[in-house]
């Protein structure tokens, strides 16, 4: 239940059968779908604590990113508003949202449950850049960041200025919406319209629903294009996230600047650690404040593909930043995928970073073909951490050899179909 990716991997499921078959299992979907609709109403009513669309749901798998134990009541009492958990729940309905289009275009009945997440993903995306009446939002137009806010008894708030990856996950809550889809589903689009035209004071803190973008397609985003530009400005900075070998949990920068909050005489601290924590501290055995997590880089590729579907290639930036190399967003993609299945692939040396603590196992012939699918890895050398079994989500790495073979056969064909044009 945490953070709350059901909904993701049941559509993710489907599409992939669908694909496979040719027509989609709709009886699991709708199946399903029920059972999120449920879950999803356990979030809505036991997580907002003010009902302004600001989550908190605990530690959300990141352990020890924060400077509190999220799992426990706060030293300074009140609450956190959640940057990570408001995203979660803003991405969680954008997945509810495609299922119930999809079952939509065979019941139209699905129509008008497709209009509340549309509408609950508006007022979520309100909240995350404006904070309801009280003009407080989890962006920081200064730092061109999110942050986690603290909320203290006495209504004082505080943003939590570390950097980590509670403000990249705010990219993972995008959808693009495909004009015949739209076509197909009157009711739907008549009342996407009228909040376009009716309500400005929703509209006017998300990402633009008015401009069409490639292939006419709408934009369903937290971000803007100014706001995505200026955060992963900070995540493909290699000072800051981008490692080697993918992006980091927590930034660089917190390595010789770290973090600090005195509460009741006591400081607590956040500082880059790219591999093992130094304490035991929220349970000790695992670490979010440096290391390459799989599964949020995996949904960081994802998005930045979803986005490059709406903005096109026109729509460029510079990677790593500093470099002066401009990508597309599918290039970005595409680089941060290559980082990442580079913690597995032989070096020059003939050595895989995997296996930087574990020389056996680069140059023993019994082992160095055994590879292992760490839980975390540094994010300095990308040695591999923790349980070295994870192929639940490690095991995503696959999913990104398959795209970048993929990409790099279509290359291929479209080069050799330019070369035979050109004869």
């Amino acid at each position: 239940m945490n953070p709350p990716v059901h909904a993701w991997a049941a559509w993710r499921v489907y599409k992939i059968d669908k694909k496979r078959r040719g027509k989609g299992d709709r009886e699991f979907l709708q199946r399903v779908f029920h059972k999120l609709l449920l879950n999803f109403t356990w979030w809505v009513n036991r997580k907002d604590a003010d009902g302004m669309n600001v989550f908190q749901g605990g530690f959300l798998g990141l352990d020890n990113i924060g400077v509190f134990d999220r799992s426990a009541p706060l030293p300074t009492g009140g609450y956190l508003q959640q940057s990570d958990g408001t995203s979660w729940m803003a991405m969680y309905t954008l997945n509810l949202l495609a299922i119930a289009l999809e079952l939509a275009s065979e019941d139209p009945a699905y129509e008008d449950v497709a209009s509340k997440f549309w509408e609950h993903f508006l007022y979520i995306a309100n909240a995350m850049n404006h904070r309801g009446q009280e003009g407080v939002g989890l962006w920081n137009e200064e730092d061109g960041f999110f942050y986690d806010v603290l909320k203290f008894p006495d209504g004082r708030q505080l943003p939590l200025r570390i950097r980590s990856m509670v403000g990249v996950i705010p990219l993972f809550a995008v959808e693009t919406l495909e004009p015949e889809l739209l076509d197909r589903l009157p009711g739907f689009k008549r009342r996407l319209e009228w909040f376009i035209d009716n309500r400005p004071d929703l509209i006017g803190n998300v990402a633009c629903m008015r401009t069409r973008g490639m292939s006419e397609r709408r934009l369903l985003s937290i971000v803007g294009g100014d706001q995505l530009r200026r955060v992963l400005q900070v995540m493909l900075d290699e000072s800051e996230f981008l490692s080697p070998y993918g992006v980091r949990a927590l930034s660089q920068f917190h390595r010789d600047h770290p973090y600090a909050l005195s509460v009741n005489d006591m400081e607590h601290r956040v500082m880059y650690e790219p591999a093992e924590s130094s304490t035991g501290l929220f349970g000790g055995n695992s670490n979010w404040r440096g290391p390459i997590w799989f599964p949020v880089n995996f949904l960081l590729v994802e998005s930045l593909q979803k986005f490059h579907r709406y903005l096109g290639d026109d729509f460029k930036v510079e990677c790593p930043t500093g470099s002066g190399k401009m990508l597309t967003l599918w290039e970005v993609a595409g680089e941060i995928s290559r980082r990442l299945t580079s913690i597995f692939l032989r070096d020059q040396q003939g050595r895989r970073p995997v296996n930087t603590r574990m020389d056996k196992f680069n140059s023993d012939p019994a082992w160095r073909e055994l590879i292992s699918f760490h839980e975390y890895f540094d994010g300095d050398t990308g040695a591999g951490v923790g349980a070295s079994h994870q192929t639940g989500w490690t095991g995503l790495v696959t999913k990104l050899m398959q795209q970048s073979g993929e990409s790099r056969t279509q290359e291929r064909e479209h080069s050799i179909a330019g070369s035979a044009a050109a004869d």
